[in-house]
């Protein structure tokens, strides 16, 4: 199982002091306040980062970044990616999973047992997330609706879930 997030994304810079605005890809911040330091990707290129300052800051959070003092030197971690360690990732409630643990898992066929492809991506749809399934037989890729009706015993840890619906691949 993955055991790094990118949890968020750097924004424009915040203020004159070298805050910049952070979008956490969660949707909540709690468990972003207290980090002390950050892996921070950009551009192919990693780094650890020491966060001096957060605040909430509607929709997201603020952040400032130590050695970036001013809007001007701030404004080049815009674009950046804040990745952390599973254990400051946003908790989980009953029935939801890291997108991160849920590619590449096996997708088996409902009624036979058998595998049909994987999962390679889960997209957020207009009606609810998307399930991308690259078939075994060909390599298409089919878009499934990833709720419990079509979906279940899904287990990261066994890298494996059941299609109940193989119908909708058809």
């Amino acid at each position: 199982m993955t055991e790094q997030f990118v949890v968020a994304l750097v924004g424009a810079p915040f203020g004159v002091k070298g805050f910049v605005k952070v979008k956490p890809l969660s949707g909540e911040i709690d468990h972003l306040l207290p980090l002390k330091s950050v892996l921070l990707r950009q551009n192919g290129k990693t780094k650890d980062i020491e966060i001096e300052e957060s605040a909430p800051s509607f929709p997201g959070l603020v952040m400032k970044f130590h050695g970036f003092d001013s809007p001007e030197a701030a404004k080049a971690l815009s674009g950046a990616e804040l990745v952390t360690d599973r254990e400051h990732a946003s908790p989980l409630k009953p029935g939801e999973y890291y997108v991160e643990d849920l590619r590449g898992l096996a997708v088996k066929n409902g009624d036979t047992g058998d595998i049909i492809g994987h999962i390679t991506d889960i997209i957020e749809g207009g009606g609810g997330d998307l399930a991308e399934i690259k078939l075994l037989t060909g390599g298409e890729r089919k878009l499934v609706p990833f709720r419990s009706g079509f979906f279940s015993e899904i287990q990261p840890e066994k890298g494996n879930l059941t299609l109940l619906q193989p119908w909708v691949l058809e």
